[in-house]
């Protein structure tokens, strides 16, 4: 809080001085426009600006894959988690922990691989933790969504060598509205989980320079419908085979094994409940910009039930009640200099605790987490073709976990990195050059009468570096090299964890002594824009060192470690180890135009990506997404926008030796947007029937894959309006 005030004294003081009010139309943050007729929706165009890059700039300009998602594309994806609104896009994925708890997935990489961002600063919840726990962002109030992976998302920490995901909304005002005044609404409902949802945004010009605004939304849904059976074939198989068994006369409180292996349609125990309410304000002048934000998240969320299969299993129903409370600043001044033209500050303050409900709603394991997180950047002015951006940034985390079901000590991370990202341009050639060097604190905060877990302090020295250039062979045509070298300080999980955790039905092992995970990387791209066609492409390949992943071991390695508590090891046991990996993969879309028929422009797109991982020596890393591809057709009109779209995922068989194959699935999805006041309206309805033929499908990401399947047909209808 001490930092935000005195940023905050800091801005004030400099904007102090008289200046006229921006309007609308923020050349940083231009207002979102209907995606023309010769580019995918799904994908960035030539004129997007990627404000998550720290020197903003266009799409065909950036060196690695991007993806920005906003508009009516936004619209259609728009689902109660994160990672289900994104899963659609290219290189991407999701943890599919059922419907309330889904993360994404980068190029295979996630949790503590990937930063998830609201308006450029970590969500400060413990979604990195566990796969059960859910991120806290609310996609219904998101403006934007840029997806930025490769060398450049390194600058937001050594963590993001799978990418960064930022949701931008407009919490904290970017200008002044024109008429004094701006509400933004969205109205939806989903048939899958009766999901209703909906939320609304608005802002006031209190005179020429200071912007109130106010936001909340609400989320009801029940349980989550799907296409078939909720357990997989095999584990049918093993259910019906233990419901053949004799009953054991002791067991007071049996299992129907039989029931469990007959469920088909609802997915027990996913039935949600989600509020949010949020407040900021904002000083904006021609020099810059000054804003504050509260924001409140609350949730009350079951997650799928992992079903006993075999004698000696449990079974649990588990429901998560969350609540957030967090405060924001941003700040921009523009210098208007010769050598520095803009100063940018960024803060985030959050309190977050979460607790696993029993069935009687006694509270079981209750998770609390603080954190503080900030950023400043100093922007180059452009001298000649070169520019650049330069800062610091500063997280802490104190994280602790107390009841029954504790698997971590209390324990606290600091991290503050300098970084800095340079460009330079001439002509058809772009390089870009960035560096960081991070220095990472962990302490566990064990007492020194609990002899559950590992009690001391690490400290780790980072540094990580990316250099790229790219040509334009035409004016329509770009390529690019990225090469990257990373460094990754463990986590606290990683190094601290020494305990049973239900939401992985694993009994985790960390190791203290951890050396830094360190990769190479190699990426080439490839962008083509032209008039009526579009084609991105990107490969990489990366080289690992000291890559850290859990694995299954011997139960009485956990055992040996569970002894000086008194601990009985009763789930599987699984390590955390460091090995040499090997990530590859691609990720491509293209779109073109067929026709002109009337009013209407026809256009076909496809994308498709694919990853392979494996740790040398050992086997495939678990949990890596199947190759896919997705085809569309759309007819896009000024008032009625209609789209047909195929997905086909591939199985996974290329698994860890505990992993369960996963079967291909093709799903089919159709949609209709109406504009009833025209295209540059704000009010559009848009109607969508997702998975048509109620196909059974599971995703290979998911820890639950075997128990919770994806949603079935699921019928769709969002209104947005705006004033």
């Amino acid at each position: 809080m001490k930092t935000m005030l005195f940023g905050a004294s800091a801005l004030a003081v400099i904007l102090g001085a008289p200046a006229y009010a921006q309007t609308d139309q923020d050349p940083a943050t231009p207002a979102a426009a209907p995606a023309p007729a010769t580019a995918p929706a799904t994908t960035a165009r030539a004129g997007d600006i990627i404000i998550t890059a720290p020197i903003q700039t266009s799409e065909r300009d950036v060196l690695q894959g991007t993806t920005v998602l906003t508009g009516q594309e936004l619209t259609r994806q728009l689902r109660p988690s994160l990672g289900e609104t994104l899963a659609r896009q290219p290189g991407v994925s999701a943890s599919s922990f059922g419907p309330s708890a889904s993360r994404p997935i980068l190029r295979g990489f996630q949790g503590d691989r990937i930063r998830v961002l609201t308006d450029g600063i970590g969500s400060i919840d413990v979604s990195n933790t566990s796969v059960d726990h859910a991120v806290i962002i609310d996609p219904l109030l998101a403006e934007r969504i840029e997806i930025l992976r490769g060398p450049s998302a390194l600058l937001y920490g050594t963590s993001a060598v799978g990418g960064v995901v930022n949701v931008i909304d407009t919490r904290i005002p970017r200008s002044v509205p024109e008429n004094g005044y701006r509400v933004n609404g969205i109205a939806n409902y989903g048939s899958a989980a009766n999901e209703r949802s909906g939320g609304m945004a608005g802002d006031v010009a209190v005179g020429p320079h200071l912007v109130l605004h106010a936001d909340g939304s609400y989320l009801n849904s029940g349980d989550l419908r799907t296409g078939g059976y909720i357990l997989s074939r095999e584990q049918r198989a093993k259910a019906l085979a233990t419901a053949a068994l004799p009953v054991d006369p002791a067991d007071t409180d049996p299992i129907d094994y039989a029931a469990s292996a007959a469920l088909k349609g609802k997915l027990p125990n996913t039935q949600a409940e989600t509020w949010t309410a949020g407040a900021g304000a904002s000083i904006i002048t021609d020099t810059g910009s000054l804003g504050i934000s509260y924001s409140h998240y609350d949730s009350l969320y079951g997650v799928p039930i992992r079903y006993a299969t075999e004698a000696g299993q449990e079974q649990e129903a588990p429901r998560l009640d969350i609540v957030q409370n967090r405060v924001d600043l941003r700040g921009e001044i523009d210098t208007g200099g010769d050598v520095i033209s803009k100063i940018r500050v960024r803060v985030g303050q959050a309190s977050y605790r979460h607790f696993e409900l029993e069935p009687d709603n006694s509270v079981g394991t209750a998770f609390y987490n603080k954190g503080l997180e900030g950023r400043l950047e100093v922007v180059q002015a452009n001298r000649g073709g070169w520019q650049g951006a330069s800062g610091v940034q500063f997280y802490n985390r104190i994280f602790n976990v107390v009841g029954d079901e504790a698997f971590l000590p209390k324990n606290e991370t600091n991290q503050t990195g300098l970084f800095t990202l340079q460009q330079y341009e001439s002509g058809k050639f772009h390089a870009e050059g960035g560096v960081r060097y991070e220095i990472t604190d962990l302490a566990a905060r064990t007492p020194e009468d609990d002899l559950r877990f590992f009690r001391g302090s690490q400290s780790y020295h980072s540094v990580s570096g990316s250099l790229g250039a790219s040509y334009a062979l035409t004016d329509s045509v770009r390529v690019g090299l990225n090469g990257s070298r990373t460094e990754r300080a463990p986590s606290a999980e990683e190094l601290f964890a020494n305990g049973a955790h239900a939401g992985t039905q694993a009994y985790e092992l960390g190791n203290p002594d951890f050396r830094l995970e360190k990769s190479w990387g190699l990426e080439g791209t490839l962008h083509a824009h032209g008039d009526g066609f579009s084609f991105d492409a990107s490969a990489y390949y990366n080289w690992f060192s000291n890559y850290i992943s859990e694995n299954q071991v011997a139960a009485s390695v956990c055992q040996a470690a569970a002894d000086p508590s008194g601990r009985v090891v009763d789930l599987p046991c699984f390590q955390y180890q460091q090995a040499d990996a090997r990530y590859y993969g691609f990720e491509a879309n293209a779109s073109v135009r067929l026709a002109r028929i009337g009013g209407y422009v026809i256009n076909a797109d496809a994308l498709g990506d694919y990853v392979h991982a494996n740790i040398v020596d050992q086997g495939p890393v678990p949990r890596i997404p199947p190759m896919r591809v997705l085809g569309g057709l759309e007819a896009q009109g000024d008032r009625i926008n209609g789209r047909v779209e195929v997905e086909h995922v591939f199985d996974q068989n290329h698994i860890a030796a505990f992993e369960t194959k996963t079967n291909d699935y093709t799903m089919v999805n159709a949609s209709i947007g109406l504009s009833p006041f025209g295209k540059d309206s704000k009010t559009t309805l848009l109607l969508s029937a997702n998975n048509l033929f109620d196909v059974n499908a599971r995703r290979a990401t998911s820890f639950l894959k075997d128990f919770a399947p994806l949603a079935g047909r699921d019928f769709r209808a969002t209104l947005r309006f705006g004033l």
